[in-house]
């Protein structure tokens, strides 16, 4: 997708003023990023803390990303115009949809990068929901390297339960990226079990950095 400068300038700017509030209110760190693939398209696999997640992710990754959205939050006029914006792919109801599906897997095959919380929604408590398989169908299709990137903090600064967010420490970190290769070769439950240790592995350093923060003052 060849996108306008106008387009890029926007996603440019909105991304920048996030990461100057997240410095402030989050005090935002991101450990590994240099695992992240230095070109082509890549399949972004994040546990689901909070709503801040999807702008955390976008900010700690250097090149554009692409978000998924479930189709309900575009009917907000001025949301809906935010999302489209930034190219988001809009989600049915019942999950990604053949829609969704095709648009993603044409956005990762021109060498973009997607972003998806293969838990489903977000947790109750921080602490990480198994894992569905539906990214299983679209790493397969796609050819393209699977990076687990695991989020801590998040709960705490916005759990479900608060109305707005507060002030808090979050830190990421890039795990290890999985081949094409592997993923192409692994049944889905195996696939689904390997991304699972590797999101709890880039979990526990993002919790154990953030509590060396926390204890720094």
């Amino acid at each position: 997708m060849k996108r306008s400068l106008l387009s890029r300038w926007w996603y440019a700017f909105i991304r920048v003023v996030l990461w100057t509030l997240a410095i402030f209110a989050f005090r935002v760190r991101c450990h590994g990023r240099e695992r992240l693939p230095k070109s082509g398209g890549y399949l972004l696999l994040s546990n689901h803390q909070s709503f801040l997640d999807p702008p955390l992710v976008g900010m700690v990754i250097p090149q554009r990303i692409n978000f998924l959205a479930r189709q309900s939050l575009f009917k907000n006029s001025l949301f809906g115009a935010f999302l489209h914006s930034l190219d988001t792919i809009p989600l049915d109801r019942d999950g990604m949809g053949i829609a969704g599906l095709k648009e993603t897997l044409r956005r990762l095959k021109r060498g973009e990068i997607v972003l998806i919380f293969p838990e489903g929604t977000r947790s109750a408590d921080g602490e990480m929901l198994p894992l569905k398989a539906g990214f299983s169908a679209l790493a397969q299709r796609s050819n393209v390297p699977l990076v687990p990137i695991a989020i801590d903090g998040a709960y705490e600064a916005f759990p479900r339960s608060a109305k707005w967010p507060r002030r808090a420490v979050i830190h990421l970190c890039v795990g290890e990226p999985i081949s094409p290769e592997t993923a192409n070769r692994l049944e889905d439950p195996a696939l689904v079990a390997l991304v699972s240790e590797r999101l709890h592995a880039c979990q526990d350093v993002a919790r154990r950095q953030r509590r060396l923060a926390l204890n720094d003052g």
